[in-house]
Order: structure tokens, then C-alpha cells, then sequence
């Protein structure tokens, strides 16, 4: 069988879509071939999305490309759509290092994955459920018997299946009609749905569009997830320290710059500077970036309901996913300071 390479996946992606990030299509950068499930000691495949800002910041930056550089490695990147899209790119070896939510991480590894997490990029409230401004819909129980949009394996759909849950209801309850982020919004906008549990920034966008986010509750997103291919870490734990420590520098860059990280994220979700600045308000990036307990009590959470939907064979998988998924020591090696140096060299 020949081996098909990752240049050549990715171009055929290309060709059958429109790259436009908000549409749900895949984008790719050109790079050097080799085996889609392999991986390398100088190549880094990673993904940029919408959903995780500083990925954004870094691409249009170019400062991976500068920071890997100093160990003779080469940068491309994939667009990510969703959590889901992330993770079919992780399993398929297309990317080396994916942007997902916690929850479509465990999810994952629950289901023979082989990723680690390997640092946090935001805590973001990126979920919530929406209604058009006309509905009836108030509250999770006016759900019952209705339709609802969601990107099944996402955290959008694990925010709708805890807030079910919490109302006494689950999934049977609904009618659960399964689309990529953007075409829920457009379902609901169109009246084709009842309601959608949106992901942001194309959910803020319909909210400044007069859409309204009718159930909100923070503690139900989980965290933004970097995760990695256990075989990239080991063939490349260089390459993941460097994705590591530009991410660290890109964080303590995003503090100095709002205004300018903003116009990035508006830019590249194609948004404008108000919905930007509200994904950016209720996107935390100031936070502790190793991965540990207090994101593995929220997975703990999850994990049942995930087994309950059908979506993880059984408990022992989620436990035996939560005693994997977590790889501390690049984000807690997060050297900003080594990423500086080749990002300024001696500019002033």
C-alpha cells in the first residue's frame, strides 16, 4: 500500500472545500510529506481555531515559526472547526498537537485515542444554549419535545447534555439534530431548529445579531485543552516543548495587547470588533496552564453522563482515560522567556 502523506491530505481537504473558518470547511498550510499516522523529530503539525485565540495570535504571529526554527523544525498548521474536527485530525495523525474543549478530550481517549494533554490555553464560558429573540423558549424544560443544533462530541453538546440532566431531562427528551457549529446557528436563524447549543465566537456573533443565550452557566464549559499524539511526544518532545513555550509567550503577549489581540481574533473569525471583544471578554486566558486536578474534577462530572448517552462504552473507560490524559511537565517546563528570544532576537 503506498504511503499517503500528510501534504497530500491536506491539499485534497483544501480542494474540496471553501476555506472559510466560520463555515465548518478545513484549511491547511503546505509542508513536508510523510506518513499520515506517522510523525517526525523536526516536523510540527499543529491546529489553529477559532475557539482558542491565542492559536490564532501565534499563526498570525508567525512566532512558532521562529521558535522552532532554533531546532531545525518545520511549522504547519490546520484549521480546526470544532472540538470534534480537532480530534479526527489528532487520530488520523494529521495534526501532532490539537486545540479541543476537556470534555471532547476525554471523550477521546475514552474511545482508544492515544492523547495526552499536555497544557491549558483559556477557561473560557465558549457554550451556552440559544433561542431566536420571537421563542417561547425560556428555560432548559421548555426543550421538551423540541429540536436542538449541536456538534455532537463537542463542548456545546456536553453543555446541553448537563443541562438536561440538571433539569431532569436527557437527550430523549429532545430531538438532537446533528450539525457542525456554523450550520446550527444558520438551522436556528432559519427556524428549522427550536434552539442551538452554540460555540463562540459564531455564537456571539448571533448574539449580536439579536439571537438570545437563554441558559448560561460557566461551570459547565470545560477548559480549553491542548492535547497531543502520545507517538509526537515521543519522537518529538522538543517540537512540544516549543509549542509550549510560544503558547506561554502568546498568553503574557494577549495581557499586553488586548485591543490588538482582539482585531486578531475578529480578523480571522470574520467578525467584527464588537463580537470580538465579547468572545474575548468571556474567553479566560489568564490562567494556571497545567493541566491537573481541578480540570480533571470537571471531567469527573462528565464522564457518567458520556457513558449514560452512549457516547464512552463504559465507566472503566472514562476512568482509565482520566488516570492517562494528563501530561504535566511541558506546561509546567513553560519557559516564555526561551520563546522570546527567538521570537525579538535583539530588536529593541
Amino acid at each position: 500500500m503506498p504511503v499517503v502523506s500528510r501534504r497530500g491530505v491536506l491539499r485534497a481537504a483544501a480542494l474540496s472545500s471553501l476555506a472559510l473558518p466560520l463555515s465548518g470547511c478545513v484549511m491547511a498550510g503546505e509542508g513536508p510529506g510523510r506518513g499520515v499516522a506517522g510523525g517526525s523529530a523536526d516536523e510540527i503539525y499543529l491546529d489553529y481555531a477559532t475557539y482558542n485565540p491565542l492559536s490564532l495570535i501565534i499563526k498570525s504571529k508567525g512566532w512558532l515559526e521562529k521558535v522552532a526554527a532554533e531546532h531545525g523544525q518545520s511549522v504547519t498548521w490546520v484549521y480546526s472547526a470544532g472540538s470534534n474536527k480537532a480530534n479526527e485530525s489528532l487520530r488520523a495523525g494529521v495534526v501532532d498537537v490539537g486545540s479541543t474543549a476537556g470534555s471532547a478530550a476525554l471523550l477521546a481517549r475514552a474511545n482508544g485515542s492515544p492523547i495526552k494533554t499536555i497544557s491549558l490555553f483559556s477557561q473560557p464560558e465558549w457554550s451556552a444554549l440559544v433561542r431566536t429573540a420571537a421563542s417561547p423558549v425560556r428555560a432548559v424544560a421548555d426543550l421538551a419535545g423540541k429540536s436542538v443544533a449541536v456538534t455532537k462530541g463537542t463542548d456545546p453538546y456536553f453543555f446541553l447534555l448537563q443541562s438536561l440532566k440538571a433539569a431532569g431531562m436527557s437527550a430523549e427528551d429532545v430531538t438532537v439534530t446533528n450539525l457542525q457549529h456554523a450550520d446550527g446557528r444558520t438551522a436556528l436563524d432559519s427556524g428549522r431548529v427550536d434552539a442551538w447549543s452554540g460555540l463562540d465566537p459564531i455564537m456571539a456573533a448571533s448574539e449580536q445579531n439579536g439571537d438570545v443565550l437563554f441558559h448560561r452557566k460557566l461551570e459547565y464549559n470545560t477548559y480549553g485543552f491542548l492535547n497531543v499524539r502520545e507517538v509526537f511526544l515521543r519522537l518529538n518532545p522538543t517540537g512540544a516543548q516549543d509549542v509550549v513555550n510560544t503558547y506561554a509567550y502568546a498568553r503574557s503577549w494577549a495581557a499586553r495587547h488586548r485591543d490588538e489581540g482582539i482585531e486578531v481574533l475578529a480578523e480571522a473569525a470574520k467578525i467584527d470588533l464588537d463580537t470580538a471583544t465579547r468572545v474575548w471578554h468571556r474567553t479566560h486566558l489568564d490562567i494556571d496552564p497545567v493541566p491537573g486536578e481541578k480540570q480533571l474534577a470537571v471531567l469527573r462530572e462528565v464522564g457518567p453522563i458520556l457513558v449514560d448517552s452512549g457516547d464512552v462504552p463504559s465507566q472503566q473507560d472514562v476512568d482509565d482515560a482520566l488516570a492517562g490524559i494528563v501530561e504535566q511537565h511541558y506546561a509546567q517546563s513553560a519557559d516564555a522567556d526561551a520563546a522570546a528570544r527567538a521570537i525579538e532576537g535583539n530588536a529593541p
